[in-house]
């Protein structure tokens, strides 16, 4: 199952490695051949991979925030957040590799009551800075349980920041709602009472892996 996210990237792609293939057919040279070859199954294999979209399994537990993304965890830390949470708060950071699914999950269900798009640098992603200086789009949820706050952050490749949601709209955990394209990274924030359940170096999956628990 592939994502429609990724349709026209797709298409772009695979028209390019349709050329490759029609040009290595009419070459008479096998150091021309062979190479275009190859690189029309590289490009024509990476794409594949990279806009996969597999089904997952919602835990089936309350007041639960799960992984809005597959990676490994780059931070876990206490931090002030003035943005939705306004006060102090507990911060999961995700790196998105490009061999990693970036279809991105609703980490909790509730209601959208905070958007904010930001044009920044395209920096490492993950580098610490790159939450606050990096092209990002901010998403606040209010839930049942609390506010929770996760940020779609582009990274040194990625172009594009693809979301779904929009103020007002009532969203479900586990549900998809858009992507990053090419390597990024995603931030989760909570209030301070909430219980990190996962650690530096964790691998974690969208929509499966519970990040925090209340």
């Amino acid at each position: 199952m592939f994502t429609k996210y990724g349709y026209n990237t797709m298409g772009i792609v695979l028209f390019i490695v349709f050329i490759l293939i029609v040009i290595s057919i009419f070459s008479s040279s096998n150091y021309i051949r062979v190479p275009l070859i190859l690189l029309a199954f590289l490009l024509a294999a990476f794409t594949i991979n990279f806009f996969r979209d597999p089904e997952r399994k919602v835990p089936e537990k309350s007041n639960i925030v799960v992984s809005p993304a597959d990676g490994r965890v780059l931070f876990v830390k206490d931090v002030i957040d003035e943005k939705f949470i306004n006060g102090r708060a507990k911060m999961v950071s995700i790196f998105m590799s490009p061999l990693n699914v970036h279809v991105n999950r609703i980490p909790i269900s509730g209601k959208v009551e905070y958007l904010n798009y930001v044009k920044g640098n395209y920096i490492a992603a993950f580098e610490d800075k790159a939450s606050e200086q990096n092209e990002r789009n901010e998403i606040g949820i209010n839930s049942s349980a609390g506010k929770v706050l996760f940020i779609q952050i582009a990274g040194f490749i990625a172009r594009r920041i693809i979301s779904e949601v929009k103020v007002g709209d009532s969203v479900t955990i586990g549900n998809r709602f858009g992507m990053i394209k090419f390597g990024s990274r995603v931030d989760i924030i909570v209030p301070e009472q909430w219980f990190v359940k996962v650690k530096k170096d964790d691998n974690v999956t969208a929509g499966e892996t519970i990040l925090f628990e209340y």
